[in-house]
């Protein structure tokens, strides 16, 4: 439960949030898409925090999506790496109204 709340916490807090694994090329992907736009993302690198796991079952509960990036933008679930690099077109748009660049 505290996990589920940690994670809704980074959710509702962060104008854009990144549930990523430090090793997943498609996690460095996302990342790397999103600096390019100056997204203030926060992210959080589950493979290194000790509740990571736990966080991770959690946002599967949420999302039902287990796999990373598991991304967020204004609290809307975006879905993982390609959804995100289908999104390119609007994703400045998408940033801007939610005061992340």
């Amino acid at each position: 439960m505290a996990a589920k709340t940690k994670a809704q916490d980074i959710i509702d807090n962060n104008a854009v949030a990144v549930f990523s694994k430090s090793w997943c090329p498609y996690c460095k992907a996302s990342k790397a898409l999103l600096s390019e736009m100056g997204a203030k993302a926060y992210i959080i690198e589950l493979d290194q925090v000790d509740d990571g796991a736990a966080i991770q079952d959690a946002l599967q509960e949420i999302t039902n999506q287990r796999s990373v990036p598991n991304i967020f933008i204004d609290k809307k679930h975006i879905g993982g790496n390609s959804d995100l690099q289908a999104k390119r077109s609007e994703l400045k748009s998408l940033l801007q109204s939610a005061h992340a660049i």
